[in-house]
């Protein structure tokens, strides 16, 4: 097979399947045809120019490779039609153009405005694709107009692969905390970092994968199944990394939510599985936590790499020109994930802005394209503003720091941005573990546990986690398939891994307390059967439960680990299983034995894993974390979302979101009446709370002058219309401490909206509202305040394409777990 030089040219352009209308398909399969290489080359070019524009063709496959039969005749490759998909992704054109009308955004749009005005064409185009440079990412320089090159770096938790940098908790550890000062502290410390080490643009924080499919590969990086909860944890993430300087860059927009077949195989010539999303599920499921971050100003969104009803993620008109840019009025960029680009022309006009990391399908082809009229030169103004914009934004023209990236062979001084990030990673490691079973008094250990056997593969650093230079633990090279981690576990692998400058283990931090104490230790970090000692006063097993970037999971236990618990179990009264996974591991095999007296599910803790841990189980820290997610009593109970879709010989997988809709996680066990063995947000602690005074302090009958729709006439800003932000009411209650130690509570408000029973699609109850409450003392009582904003209250209807308030009776829930509801009250809007 081989392409002819200037055809190849224009077929790299426009890429293997172009979806000029967003959900645009192409044509059956062609006929073979025999022309002589002029006529061919000008029968390419000029259909190739036809289908540049979104409004003139619906078909639109080039000749995918051309085989030279002999010199002056050839035919086209044949691949199958996806002529019977178009459309399920609505065309919406043009690109809307960024002006700055949410107030944030004015000046920076401005001055972004008169700066492209001065530009070249060839300049603006610089701007819009990766060249080489140290980071991740970099832009070009202009260098009369003193723009710099913008550095682009990974990732949501660690500026990855650098020395002198931190290694955060991982989202979804963050998640469990339940503790939006948390959230806060942690992105202003990420932001920090990323900040003085010269990085313009961080990638992150995630909201997709939000964990749909329970195997799913990359679930441990954003905040969980939850769009309220992974929602609140991406907004005040975002708005606390730029509050220090540097652009954060949401992803992955939108229904990236596995690994398998995510991407478009350029060897095999196959298409990545398409997410098959409903209107309604789209945007209260996957849209919903991105909401949040672009009401907090984010600068950056991330385009995915699989198709969302058969439309690549980083060329869906609909998704990117339709619902981020015009329904949320978002004003920053739209980058590619790295080399997620599938096309030109089509993904151009479907309103990616910036390509990386490299020119991808744009470059000087993309200056053909505009001299040509397939692309409009505003449409590259559009896309150079919006880049510049959020530099502008964050003040980035005035003094930013030197950038200090460099390679693990280069030798340079040390910049050290570390600050006291180590307090806050173990604070944050111990407020995300969660306490999932105590008895016998068990926990805390304190003084009276003086023998303690630690035992198992994850109690220990790996011994050798720097294969990889940039990713702890291994990269992509060595990791495929891994099920469990050889070494303690505080991150998951591939890009969103991290690069710690040190790690506490279990065995570090458990020998250092027991040395201090006076007592003894026996361990075991290889046996699957250690030896007994009967006189330990305590025994703890360290497993874990690994997963990447690069393939989903195989399951949610291994037998090994749960061997390695029963066989300590057999002979230890007092056993404590403490479980760093990535995300949801099944424990049945062990849960109920009388002699596993505690689980401690300890998540992905970062560099400070074994203190973090250490606090909890000697009881310096009281446990308030809560689980992100349903740990169930079976795989078979998670039904179609436990494994990902797309057999290796599909030419076209689906993956229908619509089975489910928006009921993931404990929607669906409600739904389904399925007893989970741990249910979304429970968590123990060692003391207890009571709940009282519950009172809807605005009005427990809604304004009827409200009415069910926003107001028609308000402009868009960034973040969707300003209305869905406005406070509907107002509940309260109160939490009693009412054990003996002090603690934390987190305190959890569901809502049941009007019909929800009828329909079957809608929830009994979601999130929406969560406090963490104290520490208090034994006996203090502190009021509890929960805010519903007219969006909390809102399903989206997909005939009015807008958010809307059901009339009727709202059930408000409040407890300390999705199945633990103490106080019950409704609202009513007539």
């Amino acid at each position: 097979m081989k392409c002819l030089e200037n055809i190849g040219r224009y077929a790299s352009f426009w890429g293997p399947n172009p979806r000029s209308a967003g959900g645009g398909s192409a044509v059956g399969k062609t006929p073979k045809w025999k022309l002589s290489t002029k006529k061919a080359a000008l029968s390419v070019l000029s259909a190739i120019q036809t289908l540049a524009n979104p409004h003139t063709s619906r078909n639109h496959q080039k000749p995918i490779l051309i085989e030279q039969e002999h010199r002056d005749e050839f035919v086209p490759y044949k691949a199958p039609s996806d002529l019977p998909f178009y459309g399920r992704s609505p065309p919406v054109y043009p690109a809307p153009t960024a002006n700055g009308t949410t107030p944030l955004w004015s000046h920076p749009h401005h001055l972004a405005s008169l700066l492209v005005s001065n530009l070249t064409l060839q300049e603006k185009l610089n701007l819009t694709i990766g060249h080489a440079g140290p980071c991740v990412g970099n832009t070009a320089p202009i260098p009369r107009l003193s723009i710099p090159s913008l550095c682009i770096a990974d990732g949501p938790a660690s500026l990855r692969g650098q020395e002198y940098v931190s290694a955060f908790p991982a989202g979804l550890h963050l998640a469990a905390t339940f503790d939006t000062d948390l959230m806060s502290l942690y992105g202003r410390a990420l932001g920090r970092e990323f900040h003085n080490r010269g990085v313009n643009i961080a990638l992150g924080p995630v909201a997709g994968p939000i964990g749909r499919i329970i195997k799913g590969g990359r679930s441990w990086e954003g905040g969980g199944p939850d769009p309220y909860l992974a929602g609140k944890l991406f907004g005040k993430v975002t708005r606390a990394m730029q509050e220090q300087g540097v652009v954060a860059v949401g992803k992955h927009w939108v229904g990236n939510e596995q690994e398998t077949r995510r991407r478009w195989d350029w060897d095999n010539r196959r298409h990545a599985v398409s997410a098959e999303i409903d209107d309604r599920t789209l945007h209260e499921v996957y849209v919903w936590p991105f909401m949040e971050g672009l009401k907090e100003g984010m600068g950056g969104v991330m385009c995915s790499y699989q198709r969302v009803n058969h439309s690549y993620g980083c060329q869906n008109s609909k998704l990117i020109n339709g619902v981020l840019k015009q329904e949320l009025g978002f004003e920053g960029f739209v980058v590619s994930d790295w080399d997620g680009q599938v096309s030109g022309v089509g993904s151009a006009n479907a309103g990616l802005d910036l390509v990386m990391p490299g020119k991808g399908f744009w470059g000087s082809s993309l200056e053909e394209a505009v001299r040509n009229g397939s692309v409009s030169e505003e449409r590259v103004d559009d896309m150079a503003r919006r880049v510049l914009a959020g530099w502008y934004l964050l003040g980035q023209d005035r003094g930013y720091p030197e950038r200090a990236i460099w390679g693990n062979l280069e030798k340079h001084g040390a910049v050290d941005v570390m600050e006291d990030h180590g307090g806050l990673i173990r604070e944050v490691g111990a407020a995300g573990t969660v306490v999932v079973k105590n008895e016998k008094g068990t926990l805390p250990l304190g003084r009276k546990r003086r023998f303690v056997c630690v035992f198992g593969y994850d109690a220990q650093v790996k011994a050798s986690p720097w294969t990889n230079r940039d990713r702890y633990g291994g990269g992509y090279e060595e990791n495929y398939r891994w099920e469990t981690f050889n070494g303690t576990l505080i991150t998951g692998g591939g890009s969103g891994s991290t690069t710690p400058p040190y790690v506490v283990s279990p065995f570090e931090a458990i020998q250092h307390r027991v040395r201090k104490e006076g007592g003894i230790l026996r361990w075991d970090f290889w046996s699957g059967n250690p030896t007994p000692y009967l006189n330990a006063d305590a025994c703890t097993v360290f497993i874990n439960s690994y997963a990447s970037e690069s393939f989903d999971r195989k399951n949610l236990t291994d037998k090994f680990s749960d061997d390695l618990v029963l066989n300590v179990a057999s002979w230890c009264s007092n056993t404590i299983v403490i479980v760093h996974s990535t995300s949801i591991r099944l424990v049945e095999a062990f849960i109920t034995h009388p002699n596993v007296t505690a689980v401690v599910m300890a998540g992905l803790p970062g560099q400070e894993s074994g203190n973090s841990l250490v606090d909890i189980l000697w009881g310096d820290v009281n446990p308030s974390g809560r689980l992100p997610y349903t740990i169930a009593k079976s795989e078979q109970d998670y039904g179609a979302v436990l494994d990902p879709a797309g057999a290796e010989d599909e030419d076209f997988p689906e993956d229908d979101f619509s089975r489910e809709g928006v009921l993931l996680d404990y929607r669906a066990f409600d739904r389904d009446g399925i007893t989970p063995r741990f249910e979304f947000g429970f968590g123990l602690s060692y003391t207890s709370f009571s709940y009282s005074s519950l009172h809807i302090t605005a009005k427990p009958r809604v304004d009827t002058n409200m009415g069910e729709w926003p107001e028609k006439n308000k402009e868009i800003v960034q973040g969707g219309h300003p209305d869905l932000w406005d406070v509907v009411a107002v509940v309260t209650c109160h939490i009693t401490n009412t054990g003996d130690l002090h603690g934390a509570e987190v305190a959890q408000l569901y809502l049941g909206v009007p019909n929800s029973e009828k329909d079957g699609k809608t929830p009994v109850r979601q999130l929406r509202g969560f406090k963490k409450v104290g520490p208090l003392a034994p006996g203090e009582t502190r009021q509890v305040i929960f805010e519903l904003a007219r969006r909390d209250l809102s399903v989206w209807d997909v005939v009015k394409q807008q958010w809307r308030m059901r009339r009727g009776e709202y059930k408000v829930q409040i407890g300390a777990s999705s199945r633990d509801l103490r106080l019950e009250t409704v609202i009513i809007l007539e």
